[in-house]
């Protein structure tokens, strides 16, 4: 993404920074940027929660939880200690306007070219904290504010939070991180794209048969029972993560990396989404639930069996999406959305198909089936990129197999690749919001997957049962297999 210059200095204010997301991801995130030098040296961490805890406790409780999510071989004692030397912390009730002033004395006495706020809290605290800090003066031209999901439950609340946010920070102060766009292969799909001539000319319908885009996660919902079963895999994983990559997937080349020349050319893409009727949400979406199974090698209950749920929850932990977009590039190409709980492993990946050619001279394969070319980019677990084609077996016979080209990241780029955090934090810091959430992207999502919730919510059946350790109910297979196509199965 474009290149802006670092600043000189910095403060980095995490409201909600004893909670789990800080401590376990943002943190960690953090210390690989020090540890890899990309930190001027007066750049400060400023945790605010809660919690009544005192300097020396804070950083015995960083110490204790993040350090866990810091890889063995990354982990160095003394530059770990110089990292919590970033560190301050700060007893907030957020709701509470006459404790900010404490803040403000705080980042007085590190005064920086650039303040981000990263409101890792839950989104009904967002305007109140926009409020507090404008009130103390905090909230000035190089003030910075990051939100995270959930950016409301449906197309009304998240117009409101946008409202709200709105009345004290401009656009383009505001940052709606994705994990998701952070990550290398991400990136490189926009290299690969862009940065080549290869691909372009078969990028469009006249090539490419459908697009198939997996979210799976192999854990049920933990301890998160109250606050997802209010949500579920639609609105968690689908309005965001998911179209997101779509729009990736299916822009058209932007006229340079600046972030609003990207965004564009998204939001193109989520206005050309087919709107879906309730007869379209009935044909071309299904959604489940997981029932008590073996996953893991290990036996699991059921969602309503978990912690927090009510027993008749119809909250979907599954869904598959036929997705449409009218345009010239892809008029007629279906992309197949999919994302479940406890399915049989952890996988993010694009897949995009390409037509079978036109007449086959060769012989069917001994397997029965003929293969036709796809892309594979995986995007966790092991980052890569993977072209799939049909070459000649050994022997006198000219029977095809599929091999594969790799793009080998871990062999061709040595060193460690940076988690997504850390690229966007560090794209915070910068002001660099290519890889962040316009607001009018995430309308245009909300009002695309608006209809799916509306309907399912009229629909008395609820979602379908699959078993734990499953590729979730038969019904997502036929989705594809009535256009002739099936999910993508790697070998």
């Amino acid at each position: 993404m474009s290149q802006l210059t670092f600043p000189q200095s910095f403060n980095l204010v995490f409201f909600g920074g004893a909670g789990d997301l800080v401590t376990r991801k943002l943190l960690p995130a953090m210390y690989q940027c020090h540890k890899n030098g990309q930190l001027v040296e007066s750049g400060r961490i400023l945790c605010l929660d809660l919690q009544d805890l005192t300097q020396d406790s804070f950083l015995a409780l960083v110490d204790d939880k993040a350090r866990q999510f810091v890889p063995e071989a990354d982990w160095e004692e003394e530059i770990w200690t110089s990292f919590l030397a970033r560190l301050s912390y700060l007893k907030l009730d957020a709701t509470q306007p006459e404790q900010y002033g404490a803040l403000k004395t705080l980042l007085k006495k590190t005064p920086a070219e650039v303040t981000v706020f990263y409101l890792s809290t839950a989104p009904f605290l967002f305007a109140t904290i926009c409020a507090n800090l404008t009130r103390q003066g905090l909230n000035g031209p190089n003030s910075r504010l990051v939100l995270e999901k959930p950016l409301g439950n449906d197309l009304a609340s998240s117009n409101a939070i946008t409202a709200d946010v709105d009345r004290f920070f401009y656009e383009k102060q505001v940052y709606r991180i994705d994990h998701y766009l952070g990550k290398e292969s991400v990136q490189n799909l926009m290299a690969l794209r862009f940065g080549n001539s290869l691909f372009e000319p078969l990028w469009r319908r006249m090539w490419i048969s459908n697009v198939q885009i997996t979210i799976a996660e192999d854990v049920g919902i933990g301890s998160r029972g109250g606050f997802y079963d209010k949500t579920g895999a639609l609105r968690d994983m689908v309005q965001n993560h998911l179209l997101q990559l779509l729009c990736f997937v299916a822009m058209e080349p932007p006229a340079s990396l600046d972030s609003d020349a990207i965004r564009n050319e998204k939001l193109k893409v989520l206005e050309c989404l087919v709107p879906f009727t309730p007869e379209d949400v009935l044909n071309k979406t299904v959604r489940g639930q997981y029932r008590a199974g073996v996953s893991g090698g290990r036996q699991v209950k059921g969602y309503l069996e978990e912690d927090n749920i009510p027993a008749d929850s119809k909250t979907e932990t599954f869904v598959a999406i036929k997705a449409e977009i009218a345009n010239w590039r892809w008029a007629g190409v279906p992309f197949y959305l999919f994302t479940g709980k406890r399915l049989p492993s952890r996988l993010a990946e694009i897949v995009v198909n390409f037509h079978d050619v036109p007449h086959h001279i060769f012989p069917l394969p001994s397997s029965g089936t003929r293969a036709p070319s796809k892309l594979v980019i995986r995007l966790q677990p092991g980052e890569y990129i993977r072209l799939y084609l049909n070459a000649k077996a050994p022997g006198d016979s000219m029977e095809l197999l599929p091999v594969s080209l790799d793009l080998d990241f871990a062999g061709k780029f040595k060193g460690r690749r940076a988690e997504a955090y850390e690229r966007l934090l560090l794209d915070t810091i910068r002001g660099n919001q290519a890889l962040f959430v316009r607001q009018d992207e995430l309308e245009l999502a909300w009002r695309w997957v608006e209809p799916i919730l509306n309907s399912w919510a009229a629909d008395p059946a609820g979602p379908k049962p699959y078993a734990a350790g499953t590729w979730g109910p038969s019904a997502s297979s036929e989705l594809l297999s009535r256009d002739g196509f099936g999910w993508h199965d790697e070998d």
